[in-house]
């Protein structure tokens, strides 16, 4: 299969792990903010081994592969690294947005209702995360697609389930709230294209490219997840559902890729 369609159709199922955690919101009516830090904690801690086993270590591999210099190959996938931590944070700046427990940042635009906020918010969190798996087949490397594409569709079960109960908590219907989930994660297919075209039209930037997706779930995890999940007292239990998170990431790596 075509290495643009096996990426898209991979960050599309991964996405719908959105939607499938979001399903959750017909069982429960809220989630306790410990619950919650210790779910959105574990995503994080699968983002966070993904954009090392699935991204930084096979772009500096690619790079090794291309100029005799080591210390080249890792300045190469640095160097996209920053391009893409720079890149969401310019966005980020730029785009208004509401984090449902950091608040609004960005411009303020008295235009937009608080739901559009915080679908803008979780657009830029799931992007990046759909790009990467589109990255992840560079070089037609399904073996690491496959397992990051697994992994990230695992972490976006719990962090599905979270974003529905917190519109629900905003007075959103449960329907409604399952509606936007879903939608949310399938931003990971457009993101996934993004990425698969980029890695297929242009193979010699694969290892920019690849530093670029781990930049950006980098800044995601650093900028937004550990704030959030910090902010309630639950820090110590946050740190060690992160540390499980990034376990299972590093387990499906190591058996699937």
């Amino acid at each position: 299969m075509n290495i643009v369609w096996l990426g898209t159709l991979a960050s599309l199922l991964a996405g719908l792990g959105t939607g499938l955690g979001a399903l959750g919101i017909f069982m429960v009516r809220r989630l306790t903010p410990r619950v919650e830090d210790v779910l959105l904690s574990m995503a994080a801690g699968i983002m966070l081994a993904a954009s090392f086993f699935s991204l930084i270590l096979p772009g500096i591999e690619y790079a090794r592969q291309r100029t005799a210099s080591e210390e080249m190959a890792v300045a190469t996938v640095i160097g996209g690294l920053l391009m893409g931590a720079v890149a969401l944070w310019l966005i980020h700046r730029y785009a208004p947005h509401e984090h449902f427990v950091t608040g609004r940042e960005g411009p303020m635009d008295k235009a937009l209702g608080r739901v559009w906020l915080f679908i803008i918010a979780i657009t830029l969190h799931n992007f990046p995360e759909g790009m990467a798996v589109g990255v992840g087949f560079a070089g037609g490397d399904i073996d690491n697609g496959m397992a990051l594409a697994v992994g990230i569709g695992l972490q976006n079960i719990p962090e599905g389930l979270a974003v529905a109960a917190a519109l629900l908590a905003v007075d959103y219907s449960r329907a409604r709230a399952f509606g936007i989930a879903l939608l949310t994660g399938l931003v990971e297919a457009v993101g996934g294209l993004v990425g698969s075209v980029a890695v297929w039209a242009a193979e010699p930037l694969m290892p920019w490219t690849l530093g670029f997706a781990a930049g950006a779930m980098l800044f995601v995890i650093s900028d937004e997840i550990i704030p959030e999940t910090h902010r309630h007292g639950y820090q110590n239990l946050a740190t060690f559902a992160l540390l499980a998170g990034f376990s299972v990431m590093m387990y499906l790596d190591a058996t699937l890729g």
